[in-house]
Order: C-alpha cells, then sequence, then structure tokens
C-alpha cells in the first residue's frame, strides 16, 4: 500500500513513515500543500488539517480516488465535518497509536474494496436478468410467499427487483446444499430469505422447511410447477421454454428456443444448417410455433 504523508511537523511525519515502513507500507512525505499536488497515484494520503497558512482542500480534490485519512488537532467543522463532505473519508485525531491509524487503513481499504466488488455485482445482475419476464412482489405481501416458475432466472430477478424496492438485503441459501436447514435456523428473525430449489427436496423435508418459515419473512421458489401451494403464490409462466443448468428439453422445445434466439444474429441458411433442417423446414416451424421473423 503506497501512502502519502502531508505533514509540516518532519519529526511526526517522519515517524509515522518509519513505523508505516516496517509493518511493509511503502511512504512518501510531503511537508507542504504544493509537494502534495504531485501527479503521482497514492493507495492513501494521510493530511494535516493545520499547515499553517494553507489551504489543504486542493490535496482532496487531487486525490479524491484515494483514502483520505485527515490528521487532526482537534474537532470542528473546519477540521473534520467540511473536509469529509469534500472527499476525505475519515479522521484521526493527534497525537494517536500507530495502530489506531492501522485499523483504519485496513478497515477503509476493505470498504472500499467491498464497495467496488458491490457495484460489479450489480451491474452483472442488472445485465443477467435485462429484459427478463417477471411479476412484481407487493410490499403488502404476506410472508412466507412461494414462486413457482419454469425459469428458475425469472423469480431470481423478482426476489432482487423486490429487495431493491425496499432496500434491504437478503439471505440467499439453496435447499439442495448440505447445511441449508442449520442455516435456516441461525439466520435472524427477521431477515429476509430466499430459498431456491424446493423442487429438490423431498416430500418429507419440504414439510420440515415448511414449518421453519412458518410467519417468517421468507420467499421460496420451485421449479416445479405443481408444487403445493403456500398461502401466497407467484405463478410465473415463461413465453418460451428456455435452458437452465439442469433442463432438458423435448425437441420442438429446442427448436423453438433456437429459432427465437438466433434469427436476428444468423441469416436463415446459416440458421437453418446449424439446426441440421432446409430452409423450407425452418419457415414450416416458424409457421407451427408462430413465431414472426425478426428484421
Amino acid at each position: 500500500m503506497k501512502i502519502l504523508i502531508v505533514e509540516n511537523e518532519i519529526y511526526l511525519a517522519q515517524s509515522i513513515a518509519s513505523r508505516l515502513n516496517d509493518l511493509g507500507y511503502t511512504c512518501d512525505n510531503a511537508a507542504t500543500i504544493k509537494e502534495a499536488l504531485r501527479d503521482e497515484h497514492y493507495d492513501a494520503i494521510l493530511l494535516s488539517t493545520n499547515i499553517s497558512g494553507q489551504n489543504f482542500y486542493p490535496v482532496i480534490e487531487k486525490h479524491k480516488s484515494s483514502i483520505i485519512i485527515l490528521m487532526i488537532s482537534y474537532i470542528s467543522n473546519d477540521t473534520v465535518s467540511n473536509p469529509i463532505k469534500a472527499g476525505a473519508k475519515d479522521y484521526i485525531q493527534k497525537p494517536f497509536m500507530i495502530e489506531e491509524l492501522i485499523r483504519k487503513l485496513q478497515h477503509l481499504r476493505e470498504f472500499d474494496a467491498l464497495t467496488q466488488e458491490n457495484a460489479t455485482y450489480k451491474s452483472y445482475l442488472e445485465h443477467l436478468f435485462e429484459n427478463l419476464h417477471t411479476k412484481k412482489i407487493d410490499r403488502r405481501t404476506a410472508f412466507p410467499v412461494l414462486i413457482k416458475t419454469d425459469y428458475q432466472k425469472d423469480a431470481d430477478a423478482l426476489v432482487f427487483e423486490f429487495a431493491k424496492a425496499i432496500k434491504e438485503p437478503f439471505a440467499f441459501i439453496s435447499l439442495s446444499q448440505p447445511g441449508a436447514i442449520e442455516r435456516i435456523i441461525k439466520a435472524p428473525r427477521g431477515q429476509l430469505l430466499y430459498l431456491i430449489n424446493l423442487q429438490a427436496i423431498k416430500k418429507s423435508e419440504k414439510s420440515k422447511i415448511f414449518n421453519l418459515v412458518e410467519n417468517r419473512r421468507a420467499i421460496l421458489s420451485s421449479t416445479d410447477t405443481n408444487e403445493e401451494d403456500l398461502t401466497e403464490t407467484i405463478v410465473l409462466q415463461s413465453e418460451l421454454k428456455i435452458f437452465d443448468h439442469g433442463d432438458i428439453l423435448c425437441i420442438d422445445d429446442y427448436v423453438k428456443y433456437v429459432i427465437t434466439t438466433f434469427q436476428a444474429k444468423f441469416p436463415d441458411t446459416e440458421l437453418s444448417k446449424k439446426l441440421g433442417i432446409s430452409r423450407k423446414s425452418l419457415w414450416e416451424k416458424r409457421k407451427k410455433y408462430g413465431i414472426a421473423k425478426k428484421k
């Protein structure tokens, strides 16, 4: 981790740098604001707010993508509140223990990494669920809720959209995985639960699951559309049978899926060749399945 220490008390800056260097950090010192505005990237900036007569806000602006920890002598709007509004992440009051500074650095670095990771997952999920046909879970719906669907991603999209709408995370549990029941038992009573693969467990285990989620904020999903209904049940029916992990489609469903999905990408000559049929057969199958050719 590369750190810039902006401090005009030379002895203090060297002391901090020495301790951090011993712990494996790489440190540079800057005794003035002008020196701190060097065109170089740092993972973290330790910024003193009492460099006499010098405006430190340009440092915050210059290094706003870095972790900025303010080193302050006293707490006030000028030393803490306003700089944090400008982009600093945290503060530490002088004199301080180096262990406390390291704890803040590690915490903020982990927080930044988790924030970036969360943004990546969010973007990926939005892409994954794009254009999926879903209903919505009403916020007033009584729990537990059962979603019966012929396509698992439809149910997933529905639950993620609901969690986003109520601004609340949920615990994801696959009932086909070992330890699922223990996880349900250990989950906080008020936590929102999303339990998938209900269709993969035995009837006796289903009864146990239903008892466990009674009067709990749980959403269950099953790809068995003949699943026994709960008090609240949502049925999702895809417009066409779509591949999912573990699915085996009949020939007609497969051909219908390929034509609908890829006819905009390939000309009829190539599409019929990939299906191993003639162009005339392709035309006949469009007619049979009621698929309009996309131009």
